[in-house]
């Protein structure tokens, strides 16, 4: 299958990238006045929010979880799956509802679905209760568009997706564990995502400031950083100055921070040299997402992820030999067009040889403008479904034996939060990102413990504290 031109990358025109920073000239304009927050996607949008909160709690809004007390109404949408879009679609009932009893009520749509012309004008003809409705690349125009708030529905997207904002400022939703984008957008325009058309061409913060804002969160007493960007491991190429994610990644280990992460990686992208970084610092944790997508080089194909099974595995192997105790998790998509049973078992196969830690699985999801929307399917969603249920149980099984092979082990955990279920435990992770539920008071929070693995389930673990809490 030929694919048409705006999926191929490297032949892609590019012009020049502007480094910009933001003013932060906010005043608390608002009193007595509260926002209503609600995120859909990944960990890009969930940093977004971040983003947005600090705009409005700068404004002087406050923050509240319940719908009926808010005076602005923020949904933070997802393009990437149609149940993502439906559970926002949804959400927009209850919010026209709350316009009505309270005319003066402010809501905002902004994320990946904003930046798709076929959303907006569905949302400009059907939906014209909206106020606010904002893209991905200009959320710091958020707080002028509130303060001059139109009587008609105000569009601020499409923005100029060339430009990377710097002096950007975050209320963070811990204050443990922090995200850090150090790039922005996707260049490898795989045939089923909508990414590179919502979050733009790939550009890279420079590493100065990247540095900086470790230096400052390690300041403030965090203990763990995630290095984020939809091709994180991309990072650098853009910017001819002769260093690359590897440069960045060992620069960001050296200031010592206790525990340093990384998401999204691409296989096309994964060198040696950090592979080499990952094993060499203690602080660079030995947990890598590396999706797959598909066990069957006929669907890698078509969907242009630019590498074969045999060259999957290789890393994959490479890595398992290189650093110790390492954690691989991945991303697999069951019916993909016209995904055949041979297809299908080659899937089975890749999870059976790599025995993924964990894997977030998926039924393919068409969306309008990408080359794979266009692409005809013969299979079925009841076979879909039948697939995507057999692949959950294979992933389940082997997310379970490694599990189990911590019980009784002690391990390291970052405990980052209470449990939302029980009062007298926290939660927290080990170093290859597994969760850990422990018995233990909200002191722990913050705190990197020895826990003692009691129980495993699929999806957690259960441990009790074996000794004092280290120090910071």
């Amino acid at each position: 299958m030929n694919l048409p031109d705006l999926c191929i990358a490297k032949d892609r025109q590019k012009t020049p990238i502007s480094y910009l920073d933001i003013k932060h000239d906010y005043q608390p304009v608002f009193k007595n006045k509260k926002y209503f927050l609600r995120t859909y996607g990944c960990q890009m949008n969930v940093h977004d929010s971040e983003e947005i909160k600090y705009y409005l709690e700068a404004l002087g809004f406050e923050a509240t979880d319940i719908l009926d007390e808010a005076d602005v109404v923020v949904l933070n949408t997802c393009a990437i799956r149609e149940n993502a879009k439906d559970k926002v679609y949804g959400y927009l009932g209850r919010c026209k509802h709350l316009k009505k009893l309270k005319p003066d009520l402010i809501i905002c749509l902004c994320g990946c679905l904003m930046e798709q012309p076929h959303e907006i004008e569905n949302l400009r003809h059907n939906h014209s209760y909206i106020d606010i409705i904002i893209g991905t690349h200009n959320l710091h125009d958020l707080p002028a568009l509130i303060i001059q708030k139109s009587p008609v529905q105000q569009i601020e997207v499409f923005s100029n997706s060339d430009q990377v904002w710097e002096n950007v400022r975050y209320e963070r939703d811990s204050k443990v564990c922090a995200w850090i984008n150090i790039t922005y957008g996707c260049d490898k325009f795989c045939t089923y995502c909508i990414v590179p058309y919502t979050r733009g061409r790939e550009r890279s913060r420079k590493m100065e400031n990247i540095l900086q804002e470790v230096q400052e969160l390690k300041a403030a007493g965090y203990q763990e950083v995630t290095l984020l960007g939809q091709n994180v491991n991309a990072y650098g190429n853009d910017l001819n100055l002769g260093y690359d994610f590897a440069t960045l990644l060992e620069e960001v280990a050296k200031i010592g921070i206790p525990r340093i992460r990384f998401v999204t990686s691409h296989p096309w992208n994964f060198t040696d040299q950090m592979i080499e970084v990952i094993a060499k610092y203690d602080n660079v944790m030995p947990y890598v997402h590396l999706p797959i997508q598909s066990g069957s080089d006929a669907i890698l194909k078509k969907m242009n992820r630019r590498y074969t099974i045999a060259e999957y595995k290789e890393l994959f192997h490479k890595i398992k030999a290189k650093v110790k105790n390492v954690a691989i998790t991945t991303d697999i998509i069951v019916g993909f067009p016209n995904e055949t049973a041979k297809d299908f078992q080659a899937t089975l196969d890749i999870v059976k040889e790599c025995e993924f830690d964990n894997a977030f699985t998926f039924i393919y999801s068409p969306r309008v403008g990408t080359a794979a929307a266009l692409m005809k399917d013969e299979v079925s969603m009841a076979e879909k479904q039948k697939r995507l249920k057999q692949l959950n149980d294979l992933v389940n099984s082997y997310s379970l034996k490694s599990n189990q092979k911590l019980l009784g082990q002690t391990v390291k955990v970052l405990v980052t939060e209470a449990s939302e279920k029980d009062q007298h435990k926290v939660c927290g992770y080990t170093e290859t990102m597994k969760l850990v539920n422990i018995e233990g008071g909200q002191d722990l929070i913050g705190k990197i413990i020895d826990v003692t693995i009691t129980e495993a389930k699929s999806f957690s673990l259960d441990g009790i504290v074996k000794e004092k809490v280290l120090t910071k």
